[in-house]
């Protein structure tokens, strides 16, 4: 079992993911509350670790050339935030069979005869990572997130 900051920001990563790419190619603000939930800075003005910690996965897709975004408004968004080409391309993509299979969602088992129009969409990887955020299940998130970003492309 991972350790559960690294869950989180699996989490964190999925949830941001799917809200730029459900606006694509509009800007958008990008704040740390719609993603990892209601915060309370203490009587200094600092921030919980949790938020702190889904700001700095916010950093980080940036530094790793999956979003752009203009500013940060203080330690609490993203200010016109959007994916990057490397990001929407992969998102798009369709995900190896063995993925979708895994993931309980493959296509071709799916109600039947499916026009090819929506098997294709349910095969990408942005639908994968939609349906593990739909499950719950950190461990499937993480797997999703993981294979989507950081895994070889072909098995």
């Amino acid at each position: 079992m991972a350790d559960i900051h690294v869950e989180e920001f699996y989490k964190d990563v999925a949830i941001a993911l799917v809200q730029l790419y459900g606006a694509f190619p509009r800007r958008v603000n990008l704040f740390v509350e719609d993603i990892a939930g209601p915060d309370e800075p203490d009587e200094f003005g600092l921030h919980s670790k949790r938020h702190m910690a889904c700001f700095g996965a916010l950093l980080w897709l940036e530094e790793e050339g999956l979003l752009r975004y203009v500013d940060t408004i203080r330690q609490e968004a993203l200010d016109q935030a959007v994916l990057t080409r490397t990001a929407f391309v992969r998102l798009s993509a369709p995900a190896p069979a063995y993925l979708t299979r895994e993931s309980g969602h493959d296509p071709d088992q799916a109600g039947g005869n499916l026009p090819p129009s929506v098997k294709k969409d349910l095969s990408t990887y942005i639908h994968l990572i939609r349906t593990a955020l739909k499950s719950g299940h950190s461990g499937h998130i993480s797997e999703t997130v993981q294979a989507t970003f950081f895994a070889d492309k072909e098995r």
